[in-house]
């Protein structure tokens, strides 16, 4: 046998236990941006593959990322996506056969569709060795998985157990035999070459025949809806293992001596590159959709971002499915700039532009592509995230004690390689407290070097310091009561456009006083 070449996983470079990965759970943030919507429709329809936890495992290094990412490119190609796919939707119908198998209760049916599957899983070994040859990845993760799978698929193990299950298999499509019924009599006997009178036996029945037959039997081979036997099939199964004893004892022994034929590595590759064709499956829609995806250069050194058109994932794929149009947004950070403060009228997008911000870094660091035509983009430690919570009836505390409770626990753990999204901080509070409280907060994470938005009704928070960057929500400006959804980089202006949409809607106090006096 020979040695097979040392791999591991097309998702992480280095050795990483799948028991690591599946202890992860979501991340504290991922509400906050909107991430676990984002995982929930991702995971749809694949829950047999527990993605979860490879969702909420980011990566610490460039190098890691770029794994992934060139893992992905591959996979973006027509003819290696169709071959893996391929082996999945195979993998699955053996997942199937197992399953159907544990479902039975007559033991030599169950080791006819163990037969079945393990069958089905050395022609889609074959099949997916033979497609990635051709494909001829560049990755190496594919590279070294299609390296792994050579080997495997000429393994003296691998050719074994090729061997046995497709003679097994012929031998068992080979067994004929008679049915002898006299009276309540029912004998089972080695096919010798008699008449077959199957034929004439249905048109003889036909004219009795109402409706649809569930099924019926040719020369010993059952055709049915359900796979479960009545007794009288089991009966005529017992009488057959009696008839080829030599036969039956070698299946009993194959699946015995096989029960752990699956082999391990390309177990993982079959759950991990799902985590590959889900992402790819949302891209595909939201890209017939006219929206864009670009693959990140990741930084762990320089704090300098940006990205071009780029948009919330979770509003967008919510959005696609509703043909709606999404807005994209720009942004850029250079020199010393380090904080968005985004301000502006309400309803405007700055909490979107918030969560953008945050979801394209994580994204990033999954090595999936992010939103947009072009993004550069910083590795950061840790995302922390504050955003206004609902007033909790039971809590002793008050609402601002608890937001400041909060504050105190992500600027504690916060470094200055750290992200801090805060959204609409201290809206409980008089304008004075909350200038002062944000002015206090916004210094200490500018002082610790992190990069960041703060959404604000506070314009004065804008004007911080160098390492502060105004933008501001946008309206139509011949119809201030309609919002753009675009944050563009503008000093905040203090206006918030609540006149046009009282007006809008009779609120003012002139309106209010011409319907009274009617």
């Amino acid at each position: 046998m020979m040695d097979q070449p040392q791999f591991q996983s097309v998702l992480f470079q280095e050795s990483v236990s799948e028991e690591d990965v599946d202890s992860r759970t979501a991340l504290p943030f991922f509400r906050d941006l909107n991430l676990d919507q984002v995982l929930q429709t991702l995971t749809e329809g694949r829950e047999e593959y527990n993605l979860a936890p490879f969702f909420c495992y980011p990566l610490n290094d460039v190098e890691s990322i770029t794994y992934r990412q060139d893992v992905m490119k591959d996979l973006e190609g027509e003819l290696l996506r169709g071959h893996v796919e391929s082996f999945a939707g195979e993998m699955q119908e053996m997942r199937r056969h197992l399953a159907q198998a544990g479902k039975l209760h007559n033991e030599y049916q169950k080791m006819s569709w163990f037969l079945d599957a393990v069958e089905i899983y050395c022609d889609t070994v074959r099949n997916l060795r033979d497609g990635l040859s051709g494909a001829s990845p560049a990755s190496r993760g594919l590279r070294g998985f299609g390296g792994y799978l050579e080997s495997y698929a000429v393994s003296d193990g691998f050719a074994s157990l090729l061997s046995e299950t497709k003679e097994l298999k012929n031998r068992l499509s080979e067994i004929e035999y008679r049915i002898h019924i006299q009276g309540l009599r029912v004998t089972v006997d080695k096919y010798g070459g008699e008449p077959d009178y199957s034929a004439e036996v249905r048109e003889t029945f036909r004219k009795f025949q109402e409706g649809e037959v569930e099924g019926f039997t040719i020369r010993g081979q059952a055709h049915h809806d359900t796979p479960v036997m009545d007794s009288v099939e089991e009966r005529i199964l017992d009488l057959l293992v009696k008839r080829y004893p030599d036969f039956f004892s070698e299946l009993s022994a194959y699946c015995a001596r096989h029960t752990s034929y699956l082999d391990q590595t390309i177990r993982r590759f079959d759950r991990e590159v799902q985590f590959y064709l889900a992402y790819l499956r949302q891209m595909d829609v939201l890209k017939s959709a006219g929206l864009n995806f670009c693959y990140p250069q990741v930084d762990a050194q320089t704090k300098e971002v940006r990205a071009q058109e780029t948009f919330d994932l979770a509003l967008a794929l919510v959005l696609a499915r509703e043909s709606k149009r999404v807005v994209y947004n720009d942004f850029y950070l250079q020199g010393k700039e380090r904080i968005f403060v985004v301000s502006g009228p309400n309803q405007g997008g700055k909490t979107t532009f918030a969560r953008t911000f945050g979801q394209l870094h994580y994204l990033a660091r999954l090595g999936y592509p992010v939103p947009g035509t072009e993004a550069r983009l910083f590795l950061p430690d840790d995302i922390f995230t504050h955003f206004e919570r609902e007033e909790h009836v039971g809590s002793l505390r008050g609402k601002l004690q608890d937001e400041l409770i909060r504050m105190h626990e992500v600027l504690q753990r916060a470094t200055g390689n750290s992200m801090v999204i805060i959204n609409e901080g201290f809206a409980s509070t008089t304008l004075s407290d909350a200038l002062f409280l944000g002015r206090e907060i916004l210094q200490r994470v500018v002082d610790l070097g992190c990069l960041g938005v703060y959404v604000t009704f506070i314009d004065e928070l804008s004007k911080l310091g160098e390492a502060t960057v105004s933008m501001a929500s946008t309206v139509v400006p011949e119809n201030p009561t309609s919002r753009t959804f675009k944050i563009v980089r503008k000093p905040a202006d203090g206006r918030a456009y609540a006149m046009a949409i009282a007006e809008k809607y009779g609120l003012t106090r002139q309106s209010i006083r011409r319907r009274l006096e009617r």
